[in-house]
């Protein structure tokens, strides 16, 4: 469970915060309560009931709260906004209209400090909470310092923290010191800082509090058990000298999510019978919202050829689980479902040890657990002291079998020790059982051995010396472990974990509580904190450049050419990077390139590839040339399917070059010589071969030129007899 929070926000609302100053686009209330804004949203967030917050204004038009008297003007234009509890976003609505500049600078900050006190006291009262006052002001009001004594006094007894946080208040630490101040409000400044400082809270200026806002905060959670059993080793019912301790099993590390979104659909017309009550809105003062949360139902259906539809929906209760046993559903009924589960005792049991060195780490198959002892058992305590040590002085690691719960499925698990001067623990991890191994073998990297069962040394896929001193030289330019800097100006590791944030978790926590308080505005730009280390710093690329260039040198690494489109008629071939051209050598004789029927396709890609337009139109006339003597010289459909893949290539290739007229044209005359038994004798079996492979006309949709149009195209394919 987490721990209980109560903070109380006072918010100074006086005439004078809704000034602009120092130059800022903003006033000094919408400045303060960027800050006040992101304090409470996170704690909306969180979704915790346990976390209580009520918010306070000061220097109101109007007076209210449990302390004000009409005798008495010590408590008077004190207003509470809410009062001390749990954070929806209704409330968030109702403050950002009443978080507003008010018409007075009359109002005493101290006693808005007594009546946060006061209500904090009145809600919590002696049990244990998290306690906070967090002031933000500009400081030119009134301050009444009678008392001070007693709310410091109060403060320290309640266990309170005093936060006070003003608009441009003086801070040497963080450099800022406003020229031409005010004598009340450097009076003011005085009075705080003492107050906090007797009371042992944070003063400061409001500017470093926002600065420091983009830094994401660690949310802190109380751990929770997921196991309290024995540690044994061997069999503690039957043996005495087996080991039994009492522990407890906690996580060590968890994965962060980001948010995620909930589904709500915009409310139709209600059902009959159904009322607005089960649609409660969000905000209480507002109408009926128009939204509706997303519910989700599931139906069963079985083949009933009787059925309509052929289906026929039943109920959960009456189909039976089915297990995949290969292709095969194996039916389980509820009745015989303990067959299947298998009753495992609740235990920690250690069956083995294994060598610290003989480990390999890419076994762990979870996320970490920290085993202690019982902490109330004294006995326990010092027992597992014993075999933590144990297993320390010898490296050694414990593998035991786990069963967090009665009936679980028993997990093997590595314990391996932990010796510090804070604490001692065991640090556990599960095992992959033999069905979670995939052996996969794959060739040495530092040699290659040939089909006679030779090994050689040098090849040129293996580096040689020249690339391996290179490699390892660019590696230590780009190291990080010594680029970045200490406090004291020393080689520290550039990128340290702990300064290290998840850009999607982070950024999306911020658009949320932005969105939230800002529902119209555009969303705040990304903190530079979020994506600092996402690229390596500049210097040290710079710096690397000459060791980069050594290990492409080494390597022989030549650019790719990128690959270019087609164009109409001409096809870019890119130019090898040996820069030899052997289709350039064998076409060195010059002339027009005459294509053979043995081998038809490969030498017209080869025509195409030399890009002439003059060359194009004549290898598409010889290859339609050559397939018309595939189907006039063809014995029955001997040369159909040659005739066939040539007349795909030609399409393709007319597509590809945005030449649709040479292929339709010539497709055309194939079908009249076909359909008029011009290709000696009859040859309709081959156009219906056309037909099925769908190799008619080229659509201007396909090319994207000057092609025909679909119905056109669907014409020309139907069956005619004659032409």
């Amino acid at each position: 469970m987490a721990q209980k929070e109560a903070t109380v926000y006072i918010v100074d609302l006086g005439e004078s915060m809704g000034e602009k100053r120092n130059g800022r686009e903003i006033s000094d209330l919408d400045w303060a309560l960027t800050y006040v804004w992101d304090k409470i949203t996170t704690t909306i967030s969180n979704e915790r009931k346990t976390a209580m917050l009520a918010v306070v204004g000061l220097r109101t038009d109007g007076t209210l709260n449990a302390l004000d008297n009409p005798d008495e003007d010590a408590y008077q234009h004190i207003t509470v906004f809410k009062e001390l509890g749990q954070a929806l976003m209704p409330d968030v609505r109702r403050l950002k209209q009443q978080l507003v500049p008010s018409n007075t600078d009359v109002g005493d900050a101290i006693s808005a400090l007594v009546v946060a006190i006061h209500m904090i006291e009145t809600v919590t009262k002696k049990l244990a909470y998290t306690r906070k006052i967090i002031l933000v002001t500009n400081g030119n009001g009134s301050v009444d310092a009678d008392g001070l004594d007693a709310i410091t006094q109060k403060c320290k007894e309640d266990g309170i923290e005093l936060v006070i946080l003003g608009v441009d208040f003086d801070d040497a630490e963080y450099g800022i010191k406003e020229e031409n101040k005010d004598a009340t409000k450097a009076q003011n400044e005085k009075v705080f800082k003492t107050l906090v400082e007797d009371c042992n809270g944070l003063y400061g200026t409001l500017g470093f509090a926002i600065d420091e806002m983009v830094i994401p905060r660690m949310k802190t959670v109380r751990p929770v058990h997921s196991f309290r059993g024995y540690l044994t080793l061997g069999d503690p019912e039957t043996y005495d000298t087996a080991m039994a301790i009492d522990v407890e099993r906690y996580p060590r590390v968890m994965v962060a999510k980001a948010p995620s979104a909930s589904q709500f659909v915009v409310k139709t017309n209600m059902a009959p019978g159904e009322t607005q009550s089960q649609f409660p809105p969000l905000d209480e003062e507002s109408k009926p919202n128009d939204l509706a949360a997303v519910k989700n139902a599931r139906t069963y259906q079985v083949p009933d050829e009787e059925a309509p539809g052929g289906k026929r929906e039943v109920e959960l209760e009456d189909l039976a689980r089915g297990f995949s046993y290969g292709s095969t559903v194996v039916p389980i009924e509820e009745a015989d479902k303990n067959v299947t589960d298998f009753e495992s005792k609740q235990g920690m049991d250690i069956i083995g040890f294994v060598a610290k060195d003989q480990y390999e780490r890419y076994l762990d198959m979870s996320k970490t657990h920290v085993i202690i002892a019982q902490r109330t058992n004294e006995k326990a305590i010092m027992a597992l002291s014993s075999f933590i040590r144990a297993l320390y002085e010898l490296d050694t690691y414990a593998v035991a079998r786990l069963v967090p719960k009665d009936g679980k499925s028993p997990t093997m698990v590595l314990l391996a020790p932990s010796v510090d001067a804070d604490a001692e623990c065991l640090f556990e991890v599960e095992l992959p059982f033999a069905e979670d191994l995939r052996s996969y073998r794959f060739p040495a990297l530092d040699k290659i051995v040939t089909v006679s069962g030779k090994e050689l040394k040098q090849h040129r896929f293996l580096p040689n010396d020249d690339l391996k001193d290179a490699m390892s030289d660019y590696v230590d330019a780009m190291d990080l472990s010594t680029f970045g800097a200490d406090e004291d100006g020393n080689p520290a590791e550039y990128a340290p974990i702990e300064d290290t944030f998840s850009p999607a978790l982070h950024r999306i926590s911020q658009a949320i509580r932005s969105r939230a308080v800002n529902p119209d505005e555009k969303l705040p730009p990304m903190p530079e904190i979020l994506i600092k280390y996402s690229n390596p710093p500049k210097e040290l690329i710079d710096s690397a450049k000459t060791s980069l260039k050594a290990v492409a040198a080494a390597a022989d690494v030549k650019k790719v050419p990128p690959k270019s489109k087609s164009k109409k008629g001409r096809r870019d071939v890119p130019k090898p990077l040996s820069g030899l051209d052997v289709t350039a050598l064998l076409s060195a004789q010059g002339g027009t390139l005459k294509i053979s029927s043995q081998n038809a396709v490969p030498e017209f890609r080869q025509i195409l590839d030399r890009g002439d337009h003059k060359e194009v139109e004549s290898a598409f006339q010889q290859l339609g040339k050559i397939i018309r003597d595939y189907i006039r010289n063809s014995v029955g459909e001997s040369g159909y399917a040659r005739a066939l893949e040539a007349t795909r290539v030609m399409r393709e290739e007319a597509t590809d070059l945005e030449v649709p007229e040479l292929y339709n044209e010539w497709m055309k005359k194939l079908k009249t010589e076909i359909l008029k038994e011009e290709l000696n004798g009859d040859r309709r079996d081959m156009w219906f071969m056309i037909r099925a492979n769908r190799m008619g006309l080229i659509q201007s949709k396909e090319s994207g030129a000057s092609g025909v149009g679909e119905d056109e195209a669907k014409e020309f394919l139907s069956v005619r007899l004659g032409v």
